[in-house]
């Protein structure tokens, strides 16, 4: 079965190109050369797999990520932009986006992260019978995108929630911040960026900070492990 990708580029040469270069690859491709184009175009059909570019005209990429989140909690979103800072890979992060790559860039490697992202959504969908993780008072539902503590509700952004079900997924197991750049990020970690620890903190903010049981601890000079008790 053929997946649907929308993209939303408002330079018509690339977005040309890179239509072109998804359809020789197997995919149905829908290309929006404008934010208000790209919204009715994800209104009205349904796709896989979605990427922006974020200086678009009309709505910009930040915004239709945002309402396309606010839509859909589960379809992936990769970010395509000149703006290669920081600060803007957190604001895209923050509002529900799954990947961000740079321009410029090769084919293959945004190739290489759509078929990632798509293989990663597969497997949700095939798994999606039981996807309940519970440690200590937490509890995380994967089908409704849900997460509480001591029957609290704790909201997430996508980045966020992804982060908390790797560390789930691997709990008492120390993960690095490599581990956490590959498998949650899928690219190679960068020593220059915090990214990683910015996000750690993020997360413990929610689930760690009103509790009096610690859930996320940080292995010095190792990475992280999520465990329901400390060391003694």
């Amino acid at each position: 079965m053929k997946h649907n990708i929308l993209l939303v580029e408002d330079e018509r040469k690339l977005a040309d190109t890179l239509g072109a270069g998804l359809s020789e690859h197997n995919y149905n491709v829908a290309i929006a050369y404008n934010g208000q184009e790209g919204k009715d175009l994800f209104m009205n059909s349904v796709y896989d797999l979605i990427m922006l570019d974020i200086n678009l005209p009309y709505i910009n990429g930040y915004e239709l990520c945002k309402m396309i989140r606010q839509k859909d909690k589960n379809i992936p979103i990769i970010l395509i932009t000149a703006l290669n800072f920081i600060d803007n890979k957190v604001q895209g992060f923050e509002l529900g986006a799954d990947d961000y790559i740079s321009k410029p860039f090769e084919f293959r490697e945004l190739h290489a992260r759509v078929r990632s992202l798509l293989r990663r959504a597969d497997v949700i969908q095939e798994l999606a019978g039981e996807k309940i993780f519970k440690v200590a008072d937490l509890e995380m539902d994967i089908n409704k995108k849900e997460v509480k503590r001591a029957g609290k509700k704790i909201i997430l952004t996508a980045k966020e929630f992804q982060l908390l079900e790797y560390f789930l997924r691997n709990m008492d197991k120390v993960v690095s911040r490599e581990d956490i750049a590959r498998d949650v990020w899928e690219m190679n970690f960068d020593p220059q960026t915090n990214v990683i620890d910015v996000y750690v903190n993020f997360l413990r903010k929610k689930i760690d900070k009103d509790f009096s049981q610690k859930l996320i601890y940080t292995q010095v000079g190792m990475g992280y492990v999520l465990k329901s008790e400390a060391d003694s």
